[in-house]
């Protein structure tokens, strides 16, 4: 009889604080990829999965728990309703959009990177011969950068060397 008051107890109290996830119809949310699930089988085993999938949005709500999700097509094969104990909410942020750049595709499908500025320069001692190199930024948003011969930039790139 104490037994059952005190879990009575302790339920009321989990209750108030546990509130049941709803999403409507439209929202977006992520699906949890665990290795027993169908999801889990159908991404083929790498070393890293991540553990949920996602944006998807939801179509319809099946029942109380259970919602109906436009799958992207590499899941294709899986039924598309899911247990809400396997959804989370995603949030709209801004930042998680990519903004592409348009970018100027040769013929034979690839693309030539301009180089954005000089940030150093070194000389480099070969068995007597001197190389002057120098560090070329190439993308400003990812600071990609490499050592370059300088003689080379010069020729191709003679914009990079006017300030200097």
């Amino acid at each position: 009889e104490r037994m059952r008051a005190a879990q009575n107890r302790q339920k009321s109290y989990s209750d108030k604080r546990r509130k049941p996830l709803e999403f409507s119809e439209g929202e977006h949310v992520f699906l949890k990829v665990t290795p027993t699930t169908g999801v889990g089988r159908a991404i083929k085993a790498k070393k890293l999965n991540p553990k949920f999938i996602g944006p998807c949005q939801i179509l319809k709500r099946i029942g109380p728990m259970a919602y109906q999700i436009a799958l992207p097509p590499f899941l294709s094969n899986l039924h598309d309703v899911f247990h809400v104990s396997q959804l989370r909410k995603y949030i709209h942020d801004p930042s998680h959009v990519l903004k592409s750049e348009a970018v100027q595709i040769k013929e034979n499908l690839t693309f030539e990177k301009q180089p954005v500025s000089v940030v150093d320069k070194k000389v480099k001692q070969l068995r007597g011969k001197s190389i002057n190199l120098v560090k070329v930024i190439w993308d400003e948003v990812t600071n990609e950068a490499t050592w370059e011969l300088e003689d080379r930039m010069k020729d191709q790139y003679p914009y990079l060397f006017l300030s200097k």
